[in-house]
């Protein structure tokens, strides 16, 4: 089993991190000072449209997508280590690369099911990193990790040349930000069809549209989450958009939405592992650049259990990653389905623990804004929830093991 990054994975890492080091880094601080000064927090920092400038200058541009014609066309085993290193500043490289979520995603579905139409008016302009899109599936009103209960509705006018979209929808990422002119949302079309996972359908929204009302600023543990655009609570009263803006076919929702958020999993996770490392390069700093009862922290030993707990879990879960997007290149996301599963359930658990033994380290500082450790340890944290809950992920991957011995 060979474990070495094949040429062009190895020459794309070289440039990526010396341009983490030349640019991201520095612009963290500034991106936090020049959003202090803005009209609005969610408007976007000049520093980060310098950083996408540079980053498309260095052909560090649409890493995520495997389709050649749209992105890098690089395999998900390429793309992976390019990921976990844009996850050491999960709040702006990403967007810097133009491979921050929900974009991503949205841009993937769009690839994959939009018609040749919307290609042209919605994923030309995401792929050229002029507009920031959303996705619109979770609900407040129902346990929204069963996709089946969403109960936003999208019913076709009487002539037919319309449809109209009623619902209330939260946590909806990056829908804050004025740069987000669409809204790829998922309804009910059939809410009464025998079969539950085909009563659900993909409808693009604009935010223009009449109906579409922005209601708040959604917070997670604190944070409003400025550098992705925030996460909305997004009502749609009535919101009528033409028939065309349909994706795919009515009843294909559930479907559609299945195979856009087996890659955004594996991109979390990529990116999570990115993270661990950042806490991992702080706590050792941390440790030896510190005294407490009259020796440096590093010589604590329950500091010693905190890092070599960490590399080990960091190694695992990097191997189980990348054997994932191994699997996805070979076998395709059905194939890779418990491995998705597998990766979605520990990476998230493991890297807020060691985010969280990094906070312990550097007390008081820890939970200040003077390092990322509170905003990576509620990011890491928000994962367990997104893409669907731990618990979600670990009935299936149960039942198909149980299904083995039945």
């Amino acid at each position: 089993m060979d474990f070495a990054y094949d040429a062009r994975t190895e020459e794309l890492r070289t440039k990526l991190l010396a341009f983490m080091d030349e640019f991201v880094y520095p612009a963290e601080a500034v991106a936090h000072e020049q959003r202090e000064r803005l009209a609005s927090p969610w408007d976007t920092p000049e520093v980060v449209e310098d950083l996408k400038a540079e980053a498309r200058r260095q052909g560090l541009w649409n890493l995520f997508l495997p389709d050649a014609e749209y992105g890098a066309g690089l395999t998900n085993l390429q793309y992976a280590p390019l990921a976990e290193i844009t996850g050491r500043s999960p709040h702006l490289a990403p967007t810097a690369l133009n491979c921050a979520a929900p974009d991503t995603g949205n841009m993937e579905l769009l690839a994959q099911f939009a018609s040749d139409e919307q290609k042209k008016q919605w994923l030309e302009p995401l792929l050229a990193g002029e507009i920031r899109s959303a996705f619109a599936m979770t609900e407040p009103e129902v346990a929204s990790s069963d996709a089946t209960n969403i109960e936003t509705r999208i019913e076709r006018s009487a002539d037919g040349s319309e449809y109209v979209v009623t619902g209330r929808k939260w946590y909806i990422s990056g829908a804050m930000n004025p740069d987000c002119k669409i809204f790829i949302v998922m309804g009910k079309t059939d809410p009464d069809g025998a079969d539950v996972r085909r009563q659900q359908s993909m409808i693009l929204v604009p935010r223009d549209t009449p109906g579409v009302e922005i209601r708040r600023a959604m917070q997670v543990y604190g944070y409003e989450d400025h550098s992705h655009g925030g996460h909305a609570e997004v009502v749609f009263h009535g919101a009528r958009v033409p028939a065309s803006a349909l994706v795919g076919e009515e009843g294909g929702g559930f479907a559609i939405a299945q195979a856009r958020l087996g890659p955004g999993r594996i991109h979390h996770c990529m990116r999570l592992i990115g993270m661990a490392e950042r806490a991992i390069e702080l706590m050792c700093r941390r440790a030896v650049g510190r005294t407490a009862f009259g020796k440096p922290l590093a010589q604590h030993g329950v500091v010693h259990t905190w890092i070599a707990d960490a590399r080990v879990a960091v190694e695992q879960l990097r191997l189980l990653v990348l054997k994932t997007a191994w699997l996805m290149d070979t076998v395709g996301n059905r194939g890779a389905h418990t491995e998705i599963q597998a990766i979605k359930i520990a990476t998230p658990r493991a890297v807020v623990d060691i985010i969280d033994k990094a906070v312990q380290l550097h007390g008081a500082g820890g939970v200040s804004q003077d390092f990322p450790l509170a905003e990576l340890w509620a990011g890491a944290r928000t994962l367990k929830l997104a893409d669907g809950p731990d618990e979600v992920h670990q009935r299936s991957l149960a039942r198909r093991e149980l299904k083995r011995y039945v």
